[in-house]
């Protein structure tokens, strides 16, 4: 089992048929799910599913936690998306990644990128936070550039 950090296939192709939409007040809705080391993850993952993820604890639950959009923008050529930090109080999580994955697609639960932490990270009846890197041309969770 391993969990490849990438772009999901099927989410590139549904751009291009316009199935995603990342505006932040009038586009879809997002969530992003938690994993453990036993799951497999990766570009050719099509959409959330719960096998492998971490149990419930805290305020985490199955299908993970909604996200917060915090818009799109472009400069110098590279387009991006910006999401708010996630965070689960009370929570005794061991994750080795993430997904990434759309609810209100044309495509249920479609997967858009899957995250790999580069290890087990852990909370012991405490905060797991997801925290997004800056929505800057070089560090944003999605870029596109030409």
């Amino acid at each position: 089992m391993a969990i490849t950090q990438a772009i999901a296939n099927a989410f590139k192709k549904q751009l291009l048929e316009g199935d995603q939409n990342f505006a932040s007040s009038s586009g879809d809705k997002f969530k992003m799910a938690l994993y453990t080391s036993s799951a497999t993850l990766n570009s050719t993952t099509t959409a959330y599913a719960a096998t492998n993820e971490v149990s419930n604890s805290g305020t985490y639950t199955a299908g993970g936690g909604a996200l917060t959009n915090s818009g799109t923008s472009i400069t110098d050529g590279v387009a991006r998306c910006d999401f708010a930090d996630l965070s689960f109080t009370g929570a005794t999580i061991t994750s080795r990644g993430a997904l990434l994955y759309n609810t209100s697609s044309a495509v249920s639960n479609a997967a858009v990128c899957v995250l790999d932490f580069g290890g087990d990270k852990t909370s012991t009846s405490g905060t797991f936070t997801i925290q997004f890197p800056a929505p800057t041309s070089t560090a944003a969770i999605l870029r596109i550039s030409g």
